[in-house]
């Protein structure tokens, strides 16, 4: 039971962590854009929301209204934060 607790604590912390750092990736690219610096790439953007800060991407996005626009963003992000709930649930199920 302990080693349950400590698991899930470890999992709620990384995905806090990887949530915070997506959601200041995606805030320095919509300033970046605005600046006309330079931008942080899709394939980026991509690979944090695909390590777990597709939720916080998503949500930031909305809030910012950055790349709301692009297709790619719009439909992708969703489909991975389906894949990772159908990942999780099935982790949970099989592992008990």
């Amino acid at each position: 039971m302990i080693e349950d607790t400590v698991w899930l604590v470890a999992v709620l912390i990384y995905l806090a962590a990887i949530s915070f750092v997506t959601f200041a990736v995606t805030v320095y690219d919509k300033s970046a854009a605005a600046a006309g610096r330079r931008r942080v790439p899709e394939s980026v953007l991509f690979a944090l929301a695909i390590a777990g800060g597709s939720a916080a991407e998503y949500i930031t996005m909305r809030l910012i209204r950055h790349k709301t626009l692009h297709r790619s963003f719009m439909i992708g992000l969703p489909l991975i934060i389906l894949a990772q709930l159908a990942i999780a649930a099935a982790a949970i199920y099989f592992l008990k």
